[in-house]
């Protein structure tokens, strides 16, 4: 026998009892499949508008300004900054309304349009008596229709016609004392005085024109003097409701003024 058969391996060894033991298999637990639940959303109930819109002044939800008024659209509450803006809305609407009627009278002379109107101007010397401009060097000064009528003949004369024979000189000096162009009066009898108009030149509307523009300016002045006086007596911080105000009047005559200018400058075609 050789020596590699007569050599045996012993397949158990009693000393070595671990060896024979199958070695253990570590496995994870069985995993629980739990079924599952559906859940379902509960319905909302229905808000209205009124009270799904948080207040302006609520702490819940969003500000919202929607129903905020601007500071330059509030109304005055001051009582004295009402009677300011008041009284110089008064004298800001006496001024623009004086331009208004001196503008007509330029505009009547610049269309060759022969109207009594162009003798509004006038103003007649009485001796005695109470008129509307008050008394003067012992004279009263009434208006031209309060001595006399005023007509128009053939659509290019004036015909001015006295109530007492004894204010016709008066009612000549007077319309000579107006210096209205173009304004000649003529004597047809002891109470009646005619007037004829030529029609306006190119020149002469130009003319027209230049009175309207200076009489214009001095009306701008007379608004600008009245915002000055009113805010400074007033003494507004600035931005305020008031200061917003004033400038709001101040450029609604302004922009009257330049409505009334473009009128003139349409009727004499100036350039």
């Amino acid at each position: 026998m050789s020596l590699i058969s007569s050599i045996r391996l012993p397949l158990s060894s009693p000393t070595r009892p671990h060896l024979l033991r199958s070695p253990i298999r570590r496995t994870a637990p069985p995993t629980v499949v739990l079924p599952t639940l559906r859940t379902y959303a509960s319905k909302s109930k229905q808000k209205s508008p009124a009270a799904a819109a948080p207040s302006p002044t609520s702490k819940r939800g969003p500000l919202t300004t929607s129903s905020l008024t601007p500071g330059s659209k509030q109304a005055l509450s001051d009582p004295a900054a009402l009677a300011e803006h008041a009284r110089a809305a008064a004298k800001m609407a006496a001024a623009v309304e004086y331009f208004r009627r001196e503008a007509a009278q330029l505009d009547a002379r610049a269309s060759g349009r022969v109207t009594p109107h162009l003798l509004a101007p006038v103003r007649v010397a009485l001796p005695g008596g109470e008129g509307e401009d008050g008394e003067v060097g012992g004279e009263t000064r009434v208006r031209l229709e309060e001595v006399a009528t005023v007509g128009v003949r053939d659509g290019s004369m004036l015909v001015v016609t006295v109530f007492e024979t004894d204010n016709l000189k008066r009612v000549e000096d007077a319309l000579y004392d107006a210096k209205l162009p173009n304004i000649v009066p003529q004597r047809v009898d002891e109470r009646t005085l005619k007037i004829p108009i030529p029609k306006p030149t190119v020149d002469a509307r130009l003319a027209v024109y230049g009175t309207a523009t200076r009489q214009a300016e001095e009306t701008r002045v007379q608004i600008r003097r009245q915002h000055q006086a009113s805010v400074k007596k007033g003494k507004y911080a600035k931005h305020s409701v008031e200061l917003d105000e004033f400038q709001k009047l101040h450029d609604r005559y302004m922009a009257d003024i330049e409505t009334i200018l473009a009128q003139i400058k349409k009727s004499t075609g100036a350039k």
